[in-house]
């Protein structure tokens, strides 16, 4: 079974084509208009990232198979997510393939992993949070693992391996430890 993968357009990424590189199913991508771009200006080439997937939608196709809650995924991913889509997710607002398959996940009781890539929250930010939370899905802020550079200094630390950090914890939410924990560090 695919993970599902969607971009929206936060800042950060970067970190989904570290987890598409780093993921053990294979990729069902769909990317906002925004996220293309957010991701051309922090990533490049849009390409490089989509032909490393193996099934690649638009926003906008509502009949792609993932819009169906009849199709099983391993789960889906949303790195990073907007604000503005995660108010969608908890408002049950389906009108892009992006926020229909979330609320598939939801409905079907399949992982949803939501990357949220905006700061600071306002309190509505923080109740759509909640709302999604009480649906089902995991709220993973873009908050990187800073543990996993111990005893490194700051200035030694790459944005590569903060934002490889975090990857690793959403695989690991949805079922694949890490090569690395605190455990490990220690």
């Amino acid at each position: 079974m695919n993970l599902v993968l969607g971009i929206t357009g936060a800042t950060g990424a970067a970190a989904a084509g570290i987890l598409i590189r780093k993921s053990p199913w294979p990729i069902t991508l769909v990317a906002s208009d925004w996220g293309k771009d957010v991701h051309a200006r922090e990533s490049g080439d849009w390409t490089s990232l989509t032909a490393a997937a193996e099934h690649v939608y638009a926003d906008d196709d509502l009949a792609a198979p993932i819009s169906s809650g009849s199709v099983p995924t391993h789960g889906m991913v949303i790195l990073p997510c907007t604000t503005n889509t995660l108010g969608k997710i908890a408002s049950g607002i389906g009108d892009s393939l992006i926020c229909r398959a979330a609320h598939c996940h939801l409905k079907e009781r399949r992982p949803l992993v939501v990357c949220i890539r905006e700061t600071p929250w306002s309190l509505i930010d923080l109740e759509n949070a909640r709302r999604v939370a009480a649906a089902g899905a995991v709220v993973m802020p873009l908050s990187p693992p800073y543990y996993m550079t111990e005893s490194r200094a700051a200035s030694e630390v790459t944005l590569a391996e903060v934002l490889e950090s975090f990857v690793d914890r959403v695989l690991s939410v949805l079922g694949c430890p890490p090569q690395q924990n605190w455990e490990t560090l220690a």
